[in-house]
This record gives structure tokens, sequence and C-alpha cells, in this order.
């Protein structure tokens, strides 16, 4: 038996492996069986090129859990480990010192496996670890390995050890028996080792047999009775050892790619829009499946959905900085083998192969979303309402995406048809550009609740938009600033008049004289500091009053509310501002100029004004209750 002190330049390597992984301590068991998912391919690979001869049967790992013994277990079927192996990969940590490794590594939130840590990620939650293995090689003898968590270790050979392969069995600490609890244990390989690429048994799970028919039969009334089906106890493999996205997409049936989903997100019962095969091998290598989720107006949505693999081994899902933002609104799954496996969100953030990778998906969408609008344009617009904020959120965050996204943005009016941008553009620049040579995009943010403005504005032949996402106002002003010839404007932002200006003007049948008069009585109806009055001249047809808000106020205080430029400009906070415009050619705004009785004439002008705020849905309350009262009593 060989006894020595492992490699280190240090006697506290394991308090500092304790102390600076804790944060990630679930993490050990990805690691362990991790290697051993390596051991075990690398023991195939070997039997593909002729250097380990025979069939080398079967090659399923186990973890299993003894409560009692208080052991966790992790055995491979793998390459195995001679005692020269041993003592290489494990007895020689190659750190200086520990003082130097905390300061080298401090920015690293993990650095198990990346740095040779792997296999003592297993101390941060057992007291001591044993490991017993056989190398494949002809004639090689079973060793076994044993520490207790400090530098000292032995190393025996074993007798008993006939088979090739390695187990690891961790003693698990009394701080850490949570890791002797079977559920902690599935929940984790669940979690780590859902698609590791060699069948991982835990436990066993009982199913029907398959060799045995359930017998029926009738008694002497003719009622027909079943057997039970007979069960048998199969191993439970926790594992899907070959994915979707592991193989070609052409090897996939439609029915396949909506199981994966289902595999992927078990508690979520709607099914994906559609999805996108990522499978690259030059200049990186990229493997993976994304999925379009119904998003409709929802940007409050979970963002860790997307799992990051290496080579089938579970990073991440908190792919935030990875990917473009807009991008982690979409499900599924991303695997390189040039992602690092190990390190800090930070690091991972400014990897060079992690932005290449970034780039490469945002372009793969793009593209995928334009040629799906190209083979099917019909069946794209019934996915429009799903997926637009999705676009909208890509048109905000990633220029490149911007670009591209010309090609398939739509735009979709009140009566549900839907333009590109060029073909909108046609319909409205004769109708819709006004005095100043500007193109007026009208747009709706509540259809029904904006109704009476949305009317008003095809009264005057004019096209409405329907935009009500939460990102509208992010979005029109963005795409002001790509088209400066158009502007944007909500179709309540003012009288519509005034919403797209012409050079013919409308003369007012009140003087300046008589606006002066009434402007005091309307004032007093409405709260002055929330309603500004003015008069504007408009047709006779059109409503006596409108209440308006302006578009830049408005729209600022949109954007602050999703967190944006109204925010930065001390915008967010101010109390909404109306302007209430009194139509001075209306029939009623005359006959209240006309009524000599001032209680008469201030019943008018709060009637009127109460039937513009009830328009905007801005009568509520005492006063709603009240407009109603005096209603039923005119009538």
């Amino acid at each position: 038996m060989a006894k020595g002190q492992i490699n280190v330049q240090t006697e506290n390597i394991f308090p500092i492996i304790k102390q600076f992984l804790y944060s990630d301590q679930e993490i050990f068991l990805r690691e362990l069986v991790s290697n051993a998912t390596d051991a075990t391919q690398k023991l195939r690979t070997l039997s593909n090129i002729g250097e380990v001869k025979g069939d080398i049967g079967n090659i399923q790992m186990e973890v299993k859990v003894d409560e009692k013994a208080k052991t966790l277990t992790i055995s491979d079927r793998g390459i195995g480990m001679t005692q020269e192996e041993v003592e290489k990969y494990i007895n020689q940590i190659a750190f200086s010192g520990a003082e130097e490794f905390v300061e080298k590594y401090k920015d690293k939130a993990s650095v198990i496996g990346h740095f040779g840590l792997g296999f003592y990620s297993s101390f941060m939650v057992a007291d001591k670890v044993e490991i017993f293995t056989k190398s494949h090689l002809e004639g090689s003898i079973a060793v076994k390995w044993e520490c207790d968590g400090s530098p000292n270790f032995t190393l025996e050979e074993d007798d008993t050890r006939k088979e090739r392969g390695t187990d690891i069995v961790l003693h698990i600490s009394e701080d850490s028996k949570e890791y002797l609890g079977e559920r902690k244990i599935k929940e984790l390989l669940e979690k780590y080792c859902k698609f590791m690429a060699v069948p991982i048994k835990f436990g066993t799970k009982e199913i029907n047999d398959p060799e045995h028919e359930p017998k029926t039969t009738t008694d002497k009334d003719g009622k027909e009775t079943t057997e039970d089906h007979k069960k048998i106890a199969v191993d439970n493999v926790i594992n899907n050892p070959t994915p979707a996205w592991t193989k070609a997409p052409v090897d996939l049936t439609e029915e396949e790619y909506k199981n994966f989903y289902r595999e992927l997100y078990p508690m979520n019962f709607e099914e994906s829009l559609f999805h996108i095969h990522l499978n690259v091998d030059y200049p990186f290598n990229l493997t993976g499946i994304l999925y379009f989720p119904k998003l409709k107006k929802n940007l409050e949505v979970q963002k860790d959905k997307i799992q990051l693999y290496s080579n089938q081994v579970f990073v991440t899902d908190s792919v935030e900085g990875i990917v473009p933002d807009f991008l982690t609104l979409l499900h599924g799954v991303i695997d390189s083998p040039d992602i690092p496996l190990n390190v800090s969100r930070s690091y991972l953030q400014a990897d060079s192969n992690v932005k290449k990778i970034s780039n490469y998906i945002s372009k793969k969408v793009a593209d995928k979303l334009e040629e799906l609008f190209k083979k099917d344009r019909k069946a794209f617009e019934s996915k429009w309402d799903d997926i637009k904020i999705f676009i909208e959120y890509g048109i905000l965050s990633d220029e490149k995406f911007a670009k591209k996204a010309e090609k398939f943005m739509l735009y979709k009016n009140v009566d549900g048809e839907y333009f590109t941008a060029d073909e909108y553009k046609t319909k409205i620049e004769i109708n819709q550009t006004d005095k100043n040579s500007k193109v007026v995009y009208l747009y709706t943010t509540d259809k029904d609740g904006q109704y009476s403005y949305i009317d008003a504005a095809k009264n005057k032949g004019y096209d409405v938009l329907e935009m009500d996402s939460p990102l509208t106002a992010h979005l029109v002003g963005k795409l002001e600033q790509a088209d400066t010839n158009t502007t944007f404007t909500r179709v309540d932002g003012d009288t519509i008049d005034k919403l797209i200006e012409k050079d013919e003007e409308i003369a007012s049948k009140l003087t300046e004289e008589d606006q002066n008069v009434l402007k005091p009585v309307i004032e007093e109806v409405v709260n002055k500091d929330t309603f500004t009055v003015n008069f504007v001249s408009l047709s006779e047809t059109d409503s006596p009053m409108t209440v308006t808000q302006a578009e830049f106020m408005r729209r600022m205080k949109d954007m602050s509310a999703m967190g944006g430029g109204g925010g930065m400009m001390g915008m967010g906070n101010m109390p909404d501002m109306f302007n209430l415009s009194v139509n001075s050619n209306h029939p009623l705004i005359l006959k209240m100029l006309a009524e000599k009785d001032e209680a008469k004439r201030k019943d008018m002008a709060k009637q009127a004004a109460d039937l513009a705020l009830l328009s905007k849905n801005l009568l509520k309350g005492e006063e709603l209750s009240k407009f109603i009262k005096r209603s039923v009593s005119l009538i």
C-alpha cells in the first residue's frame, strides 16, 4: 500500500475549495457524472478505432444513494485508471499556493472542471472520498484511492474489483446530508445531467410486463373482469443520451420537434409556434433548437427558458448577456463545445467564442423569420400577434437584426390588414401627408378604448394602425429616426384636423371675445391642474369637446413605464396632463354661448365636458355617477 501527500504547495486547499465554491455546491454531481461520461466516451472512441478489442458491453452509468451508509456513489464502465494514472490525475493539483489560487480566480463564480478541480468538487459535500478503479488495459490491476479531505491519501491495490471502470464513493458530511435524499439527487440529475451522452441509471421503476397479456374472465352473470397488468422492475434511466438537437434536421419529424419541446418544458401546456434548428461546424461548433413561444403582449416572461450546454453538459439557463437580450424571450437549447463549461457569467459574456455564437444565433433567427414570411405570408401573418413583441424587441436592441427585420416586419391596421413597411407607406402617403410634407402614421394602442378617435380618423379617409405592445412608445421613436420624413401620432393625440394638418383652414364661428366668455365657464367644470382648455375650428359635425394628450408627453411617460428616455428626462413621475379642445363651430357650443342663464350654461358645459371625458375613459367614481343621473334627468 502506498501513502503520500497530494502534490499541492499548501495544506488548506480543501477548505478553500469548499469556501470558494460553496454557492455552487450542488454542481459537484454534474462534475462527477461529467467525468464518468468522459471516461465512457473515451472508451467508445478507442473501441471505434480498434484500440479496444471485442464488445465493450453495457456502458450504462449508475448513481446510487445509500442513506444508511451515508454514501453517494457514481459508477461507470468507462476507460478506468491505472495506479499511475490515479497518481497523475488525482494526486497532482497544479497550484503554486492557495493565496495565488484565490487571487488569480477571485472573479470566477465557479472554476470546477475548467481548472482541473472537477473531481475535487466532491469534497464540498463529503468528509471522505474513495475511488475504486480498474483500467481497460489488459493485465491492469484495480486500485483503491482514499482521502479524508486533508492533503493525505492512501493508494493501494484492490483485489475485489474485477470489471473495468470507476466507482467514486462520497461519504457525505453531516452538514450536506440533503444529498442523501433520493428526491434531491433526482432533481440534480434532471437539472444537470438530463441530456448527457451516456445512459444514467438511478434506481428502478415499475412498468407493465410487455410479455404478459391481462386475462379477461366472465362470471355466471355475464360480468367481465380484467386482471391487473403484471408489473416488472426495470432500470430507471434518468436521461436522454440522444436529444433532438444532436440529430440532423432531415432525420426529425415535426412531431419529434414538438415532443422534444414537451420534454424540455413538461409543465408548459402550450405548443410553440415554430422552431429553428441550429447546426454549424465552422468557424465554431454549435447545435441547438430554439422555439418561438406565444408571447402576445407579455414582455415580463420568464427569461430562463434557453438552456446552455457544452457537449450535452448543462452550463446555465440564465443566458442574459450571453445571447442578445431579445433572444432570451425564446425557449430551447444551445450546445457548443466552444462555450467554457465552468466560469463566471462575466467571463462568458467577454469570451470571444460566445460573442461569435451570439451574433450567429441572431442572424440565424432573422434568416428563419424572413424564410417563413416569404414561404407562406398568410401563415406568418396569422402568427404576427404572438411574435411581434419579440421582433420589436429585436429591432430596438440589435441593429443588425433591425436591418434584416425590414424584410419581414409587418404593420397591422384596425381592420386586420397586414402590410410591409413599404406597402403601408405607399398606401397612406398621398392622403396622410401633412402641410410640412411629412407622412403621418396614425396608430391606436387600445382599439376599443379609443374607438371614437379611430372613427373620426376613418371618417376623414385616414388609416389607423393597431400598435398595442408595451414597446410601442420606444418602437415608434426608433422608426421615426430611421425615416425622418415620417411621424407617428396616436389617434387620440389631438383633434383629427390637428393630427394631420393640411393647408386648408376652417373658419371659426366664435370670435375671440366669444371664446373669452366661454373659457372660464368650461374651466370651472374641469380640473384646471389636469386640463388645458383651448378652442379649435373643426367641422360642425365633429364632437363639441374632445380630450387629447400631447404625443410627446404621453410617449415619454409610456417609455418611462417600460424603462427608457422618459424616466431619464424626469417625466416618469409627472402627472397626466390633457387638452380639452372645444369645437368653436359645433351647434352645442354656439347654443351654450347664447344661453343667458349662467346655471344652465354651466350644466351644458359640464355635460359636454363629461361626454368628452367618458370617451377617453377618464370619467370615474362619483363624477361618473353624477353624469349618469344628470343624463337620466335630461332624457
